[in-house]
């Protein structure tokens, strides 16, 4: 996604006002904008320009950016990219239209034209682009990235008769992600946009004090002010010339009455918090994030989509790690959904991609080296019986079973542990496999409870998943592999089962993402992504 060398000194060129044109060499003569378009193409090194040389195939050399409206029309496009988080001043909206001008002022002959041609329209496929598969290389800002990168596909033709139609935010529009989650995406930036032209929210004091319903406090306007910015709750009436239509939900402003505790829960709903209409520190902490915070932390997941949200599948699984669910988009068009338990956070869920092939009914678990020296070997050493309550066996890597009495687990040596069958197994009754370096899996679990957490970062990087038994019997039946799963749990047996065909499956990190509804949810950073990724976005486009 890097810029090619030779058009980041053709666009630094241009841009230099300050500096009077240079003529290049072998000048085409004047008025033969055509030939001097073609020939510095030409002279580009075979690996570089490749768009270019596509866009202006398609025109047969002709120039794009004669004429001073369309210049000025597409800078006027270029500013709506902060529509999509981008910043147009990367894309120099703000140069395009005096540079223009100073060219046609100095009657330039076709050498600084072309120069201007190509760099002009290098801007236009760099937006392109970075609308449709993102402004950064996910690599450099996620070393765990591992999902392929596809190049973008720009339709070369269409852009050309955009370009002379004039039609840029309908060009743009065809490349942005054409998936509901990413204009929803945008409506949000939007709002929260005005809602920082509006002066932002007030924030509540910083106290350790709880606020729940019945209290009577000042404190309680100002949180009511506050959710009603985000549009929780209407306003009170005195705020009515700031947000006209509002209406007075309570007597007492001061009052923390039944409509603001559900406003309160409608809140902790979207940020992943314990839904119990009580302001307590860490509902107190969410309400207080700045809404500066909350619009870039928009950009970013913006950002995310623009890498992911292309060439979807028509069936596939959607693990989203920081939004703790899973969903399988069917296909007949359901969508069956589930909350899972994914990595700690210094035991983290990849990003991937890959395909489901096949599941492990009635797993034995053989505990990863990680667990086994940082979970197993302690409770071992404090208790060797802790292995016979887990039906965990002691192995040599032969395969040749040990008395867990005779070893000294202070230096167990090479040893492995693997638990049985049965309802205690970690891995629960059914596991779903898919190829990827990291040896995670989707799986069954016997802690169930964890599932009831609001936030639930607790295994150690594989993914457990509620109802994973409706779920392997959907993968089967939508596969067309002709299985039970509950017959094939029944025999006792471990065996390893394969699909019908190869279910696409996608493990991605959102911290913002649309409900069912619409509302944006705002998702705790549990692996700290967001800041590197930001200061990434944030960083001008290099020329």
């Amino acid at each position: 996604m890097r810029p090619f060398v030779t058009i980041l000194a053709i666009l630094a060129l241009m841009l230099s006002m300050s500096v009077g044109a240079q003529e290049a060499p072998r000048e085409a003569p004047r008025g033969d904008l055509k030939a001097e378009i073609a020939r510095l193409l030409a002279e580009m090194p075979a690996g570089e320009g490749a768009e270019l040389r596509g866009f202006y195939a398609a025109r047969d050399h002709r120039a794009a950016w004669g004429e001073r409206q369309r210049v000025a029309a597409f800078a006027e496009a270029l500013e709506t990219l902060e529509s999509d988080g981008l910043d147009p001043r990367d894309y120099r909206a703000d140069r395009l239209v005096a540079e223009h001008r100073r060219l046609q002022e100095a009657n330039a002959g076709p050498a600084e034209q072309a120069r201007f041609e190509l760099a002009t329209s290098t801007l236009l496929l760099n937006a392109l682009r970075h609308l449709q598969r993102g402004r950064l290389d996910p690599r450099a800002v996620d070393p765990q990235w591992e999902i392929p990168l596809e190049p973008a596909r720009l339709d070369f033709e269409a852009i050309s008769r955009a370009v002379d139609g004039q039609r840029f935010e309908q060009a743009f529009g065809e490349a942005r992600p054409a998936y509901a989650p990413y204009e929803r995406l945008r409506s949000g930036l939007a709002r929260y946009r005005n809602i920082e032209r509006l002066g932002g929210w007030p924030g509540l004091p910083d106290t350790p004090r709880v606020l729940r319903a019945g209290d009577v406090d000042d404190a309680v306007a100002q949180l009511r002010r506050r959710l009603a910015m985000e549009g929780e709750l209407e306003v009170m009436a005195a705020d009515t010339d700031a947000f006209p239509g509002a209406e007075l939900q309570s007597p007492d402003p001061r009052r923390f009455d039944t409509a603001l505790e559900a406003a309160v829960k409608r809140f902790q709903r979207r940020h992943l918090l314990e839904v119990d209409g009580v302001v307590g520190p860490q509902t107190r902490a969410a309400l207080n994030v700045p809404v500066a915070a909350r619009i870039d932390q928009i950009r970013v997941n913006l950002e995310r989509a623009r890498w992911l949200l292309h060439g979807l599948p028509e069936a596939f699984v959607l693990v989203d790690i920081a939004g703790y669910r899973l969903s399988y988009f069917r296909p007949n068009g359901e969508i069956w959904q589930s909350r899972i338990v994914v990595g700690q956070p210094y035991r983290r869920t990849p990003s991937l991609r890959s395909e489901i092939t096949h599941m492990t009914v009635n797993p034995t678990w053989t505990v990863p080296p990680t667990i086994l020296r940082e979970d197993v070997l302690p409770r071992v050493r404090r208790d060797p019986s802790y292995l016979q309550s887990q039906n965990m066996r002691v192995l040599t890597p032969s395969g040749q079973r040990l008395d867990p009495w005779q070893v000294d687990w202070y230096n167990p040596g090479n040893v492995m542990i693997r638990q049985d069958p049965g309802p205690q197994n970690a891995l629960g009754q059914v596991v779903i496999r898919f190829p990827n370096d990291h040896l995670v899996y989707l799986h069954d679990t016997p802690a169930q409870g964890l599932f009831a957490r609001e936030q639930r970062a607790f295994s150690s990087g594989c993914i457990r998943v509620e109802g994973v038994l409706a779920f392997a019997q959907l993968l089967f039946d939508d596969t067309g592999s002709g299985q039970d799963v509950r017959a094939l749990i029944a025999s006792g047996q471990t065996r390893n089962v394969s699909l019908g065909r190869p279910m696409p499956v996608i493990l991605h990190y959102w911290t913002v993402h649309p409900d069912e509804n619409g509302q944006l949810v705002f998702r705790p950073d549990i692996y700290e992504r967001d800041d590197a990724l930001l200061r990434a976005l944030d960083r001008p486009l290099a020329l």
